[in-house]
């Protein structure tokens, strides 16, 4: 912790950014695309006192996201995986307390065993669910390896520094920022992406991004505890980006005769025998399937929700 006498040149190049941000109403404002990059990147470097860090990103919070803000962070933070070449970015950030499965997770390996290069990453610190590294182990798979064109990597691995910020949520109480910024990484440059967020108001903030960093496609829906993931118990909408079309709505419809699940339920054997197809409960196949057809309509593969439902199906039965 600096105090007045130790203050850096770099403490009172970031005590702008705090003031910005914090100066009351009608006074403060967001920041621009290019502050964000600069601030962001100060943070990462750790150059700021603890305290400005604190502050800073707690007033993000509390002034709402911005797409501005949030590029120019995404830019500062942008890192590049150097593995082989992937088609469909799928971040895993969600923290849904009433989270059981991740059943996405059986959707991206069965889109990778259909020929989709597939990178996940992600952190599940505050999920109170299965997190996907203990889905991988019940699978017999490893974090950081290919295997059958999907690879997960923790964030943990991926940024230590966009890590150890994500886990301050603990000394908050309250997410950042930071949550919405890894989800936009997109470490290994695909030209499609496919997102969950918890609250529909950050629907707009990733698309105002996706927008803004020129990337080719991404859909963007709230997801089953925050994640990539569609539950058809009931209709839903998804927004997809793309960059010669701009910005489309899909409605998908529900399903009947599926029952809520039961979190509770759920353990890492269920996951792991339902992907060897020993059991087959409705309501997580449905998931499954429907999830697939989100990764399909982010790639282009499929142009409508109703041809993507059958084209998961057919994936989802393929994969064994």
């Amino acid at each position: 912790m600096a105090d007045i006498a130790t203050m850096t040149a770099h403490h009172d190049a970031f005590a702008k950014f705090v003031a910005i941000l914090g100066r009351g109403p009608g006074r403060s404002r967001a920041l621009g695309r290019e502050e964000a990059r600069e601030a962001f990147g100060m943070v990462l470097r750790q150059e700021p006192d603890p305290h400005q860090v604190g502050a800073f990103l707690m007033l993000l919070r509390f002034r709402g996201e911005d797409a501005d803000e949030i590029t120019g962070m995404v830019e500062a933070a942008r890192v590049s995986w150097m593995g082989s070449h992937v088609d469909l970015d799928w971040p895993s950030y969600g923290a849904g307390r009433t989270r059981g499965a991740p059943w996405f997770l059986l959707s991206a390996l069965a889109l990778a065993r259909a020929g989709v290069k597939v990178l996940m990453h992600g952190s599940n610190e505050h999920s109170a669910g299965i997190s996907v590294e203990s889905g991988l182990r019940a699978l017999g798979l490893e974090p950081g390896i290919d295997r059958d064109g999907f690879t997960y990597l923790p964030l943990a691995t991926l940024s230590p520094e966009m890590d150890a910020l994500l886990r301050m949520r603990r000394l908050f109480g309250l997410r950042s920022p930071v949550n919405t910024v890894a989800r936009l990484l997109n470490p290994g440059g695909a030209a499609a992406g496919v997102d969950g967020v918890f609250h529909p108001p950050y629907i707009a903030v990733h698309l105002g991004v996706a927008e803004r960093l020129s990337r080719q496609r991404l859909l963007v829906l709230k997801g089953g505890g925050g994640e990539a993931e569609r539950v058809p118990l009931k209709p839903a909408t998804g927004w997809l980006w793309d960059l010669g079309q701009g910005r489309m709505e899909i409605a998908f419809s529900a399903r009947s005769g599926l029952q809520p699940f039961s979190p509770d339920s759920d353990t890492p054997e269920l996951l792991a025998a339902v992907w060897r197809g020993e059991v087959a409960p409705p309501t997580a196949v449905a998931t499954i399937t429907a999830t697939i057809g989100l990764g399909l309509l982010a790639l282009g593969s499929v142009s409508t929700a109703e041809a993507a439902e059958r084209e998961a199906e057919r994936i989802w039965r393929d994969r064994i």
